[in-house]
């Protein structure tokens, strides 16, 4: 078995931090103790001991120093102290060790847990830092997108504080942009006439019905003036048609 401190720390952290201290920031790998020895639950004790997360003060290191099974839990139970015990496996992939304090056979207090993902030791972080760095980030992307709605607005001149405080524009900058923006209705309209089929022709005269032009025609100069002059009568029933309204 390789010596305590033999493994390699990731990030640069030295190996001699004092166990409890937050550490959920650094990671432990022996390789050399991963080709050697096989990671099953009952050496998988063995592999965290070498890492700066075991606190060698346990009760655990005094049932080693006996040469029993430091996870043997009807040693543990007979003692008071700090002590690690195995909660979670699923070999050889996933180990969880939890670190308690027993005041009594029946009585533990649950401290802190570490887990061992193929070969990987880490600290796992206390709910209430998780809930606050899942705020935090959440914070962050929500002030994120305020700030990008906000830089939005601005160029389109919904929100702009230095405009609020210039003078009023002149009446001719105004015309123009009134006069655009009918050019741009009348575009739209225009390109919508176009997509729209052509209008239907106006329906046919009934059957017998006979228009006011003929009448017109057989009756004298005279009385033909005095009809020219009045508007043409237009049967209320029949629907002649857009072509067929009169224009003013």
């Amino acid at each position: 078995m390789a010596a305590p401190g033999g493994g390699m720390l990731d990030g640069g952290v030295p190996m001699a931090q004092p166990p409890g201290t937050d550490m959920t920031g650094i990671c432990f790998r022996d390789q050399l103790w991963l080709n050697t020895y096989p990671l099953d639950r009952n050496l998988v004790f063995d592999y965290f001991a070498l890492s700066p997360f075991y606190d060698w003060t346990c009760n655990n290191e005094q049932i080693r120093m006996r040469s029993l099974h430091p996870l043997d839990p009807s040693q543990l139970t007979k003692m008071t102290g700090i002590e690690y015990v195995l909660s979670e496996v699923m070999e050889p992939h996933l180990f969880i060790i939890r670190k308690q304090k027993r005041d009594s056979p029946d009585k533990v207090t649950p401290m802190l847990a570490y887990y061992i993902l193929d070969g990987s030791i880490y600290q796992s972080p206390q709910l209430s830092n998780v809930f606050a760095a899942r705020v935090g980030r959440a914070l962050y992307y929500i002030q994120k997108a305020f700030t990008t709605a906000a830089s939005k607005l601005e160029k389109i001149g919904y929100v702009d504080s230095e405009k609020e405080t210039t003078l009023p524009e002149p009446k001719a900058a105004k015309e123009t942009i009134d006069l655009k923006e009918i050019k741009r209705v009348d575009h739209i309209l225009a390109s919508l006439q176009r997509k729209l089929p052509p209008a239907p022709p106006p329906p046919p005269f009934p059957e017998g019905y006979v228009p006011p032009s003929t009448a017109e025609t057989e009756k004298g100069p005279e009385t033909q003036e005095a009809t020219e002059s009045q508007a043409p009568t237009v049967d209320p029933i029949i629907d002649q048609g857009p072509a067929k309204r009169m224009k003013f």
